[in-house]
C-alpha cells in the first residue's frame, strides 16, 4: 500500500496544504518518512490524516467560486467501530462546507471495506450542502453493496457511469462538470 500515492498530477491547480481556507493548511509532508498505516500496512505520506485511523484523504481540488471539491481516499471505512464518517465530517466536510463547498466527488477506488453503523451523519451532511450533491466515483462492487445496505445511496450518488470513470483523464473543472452532468441528470 505504500505505492499507492493520491494522484498528483493537479498539483499545479491546487494544493491543500497551501489553501488557507483548507483544513490541511500548512502541514508539511515527507517523501520518506511512512509513519501512517492501516492495520499493519504503511501508506505513502502524502496521504492526510483526519483522525480515523484506518482511512485516510486527499483534497486533491477545490473551486470556492463553483463551490466543488475533489476528495481521493485510501483504506477502510468503518463506521461501525471507528465511525469513520462523524470524524470526516466533523473534521474535513464541516470546514469546506462553511467555505461554500456545496459539491463533493469522492474518489473511493482505493476504499477497500466499507463497515456501516447508521446514516445519520450522510443524511446531516446531505441536508448541510442545500441545492448540493454528494458522488462517489469508482466503488468496489462489495463497498457499493454494503453503502447500499443502510440507503447511504439516498444521500450520495453512486453506480452506472460513476464506477467506471476513467477521472485521470480529465482536468478537474472537467471531471466535476462530468460528475454534475451525471448527478443532475439522475435527480431529474
Amino acid at each position: 500500500m505504500h505505492y499507492i500515492e493520491p494522484f498528483f498530477r493537479w498539483r499545479g491547480e491546487y494544493i491543500a496544504s497551501e489553501d488557507p481556507k483548507s483544513p490541511f493548511y500548512r502541514r508539511e509532508y515527507s517523501e520518506f518518512e511512512f509513519e501512517h498505516r492501516i492495520y499493519n500496512f504503511l501508506i505513502h505520506p502524502q496521504w492526510d490524516e483526519f483522525g480515523s485511523t484506518t482511512l485516510y484523504l486527499k483534497i486533491l481540488f477545490v473551486d470556492y467560486d463553483a463551490g466543488s471539491c475533489i476528495l481521493e481516499l485510501i483504506g477502510e471505512w468503518n463506521d461501525a467501530i471507528e465511525n469513520d464518517i462523524m470524524t470526516l465530517k466533523s473534521n474535513v466536510i464541516n470546514p469546506l462546507v462553511e467555505e461554500g463547498i456545496r459539491h463533493f466527488v469522492l474518489i473511493l477506488e482505493n476504499v477497500l471495506n466499507f463497515h456501516f453503523s447508521d446514516d445519520c451523519y450522510y443524511e446531516e451532511w446531505f441536508e448541510d450542502i442545500e441545492h448540493g450533491w454528494i458522488a462517489a466515483v469508482n466503488v468496489h462492487p462489495h463497498v457499493a453493496k454494503e453503502m447500499q445496505r443502510i440507503h447511504v445511496d439516498a444521500y450520495i450518488a453512486m453506480g452506472g457511469e460513476l464506477d467506471d470513470l476513467d477521472w485521470r483523464t480529465y482536468k478537474p473543472h472537467h471531471l466535476m462538470q462530468k460528475v454534475e452532468k451525471l448527478v443532475t441528470h439522475r435527480l431529474n
